[in-house]
């Protein structure tokens, strides 16, 4: 707890400019709160730099009729290439994985942990199917076993092998080695879309 209050203090800056940056961006808040998946399959607001366009949906829809294959890939894995609903300055605090800091005050409240499964979205659960009640026994984390081990390039099935995985295997010291390894994976923006 101590090395989030502190390390809060220092991206403060930080979180000014993208704050800022966003507004200038595209209309609408800077921060998003969308509901995901906690502990125990209780909903929670999952905190983030918004990194889209408030008509998102519209966009997506659209962009479906003009690119059906799109719809295809999406659903194999939960991301697209090139999404239409992504603003200019989103894209790049996307790739950089500024958009989650915002997670941090998630950690303090306790909705979440550093290193855990990444959180699912609520209709992902159904998705989801046996392997929920494994992953859902632990705090989703702001990093995991699926950031550092290949991200956006890995489909869902694999992605909910891994969190399995990640939940039976768990250690401090797998932790601490997955922390140091996301820095690497995002100065290298691996995977990041």
């Amino acid at each position: 707890m101590l090395c989030v209050v502190c390390g809060s203090f220092f991206l403060l800056p930080i979180l000014a400019i993208v704050y800022y940056c966003i507004k200038k961006d595209s209309i609408g808040d800077a921060i998003y709160a969308g509901k995901r998946l906690g502990q125990g399959g209780i909903l929670f607001p999952c905190y983030k730099f918004r990194s889209m366009y408030t008509n998102g949906d519209e966009i997506l829809e659209q962009y479906y009729k003009e690119h059906p294959e799109k719809k295809v890939e999406y659903e194999k894995y939960h991301k697209l290439d090139d999404d239409p609903r992504v603003t200019p300055f989103g894209a790049l605090i996307r790739r950089t994985s500024i958009d989650e800091l915002p997670q941090v005050w998630n950690v303090f409240l306790g909705h979440m942990s550093l290193v855990g499964p990444r959180p699912y979205l609520p209709q992902e659960l159904e998705q989801m199917g046996e392997y929920a009640k494994e992953i859902l026994k632990v705090k989703p984390g702001i990093t995991g076993y699926w950031q550092v081990n290949g991200r956006s390039n890995v489909d869902f099935e694999s992605r909910l092998l891994m969190d399995v995985w990640y939940v039976k295997n768990r250690t401090l010291w797998m932790d601490i080695q997955l922390l140091w390894q996301t820095v690497g994976v995002v100065l290298m923006k691996k995977g990041a879309k």
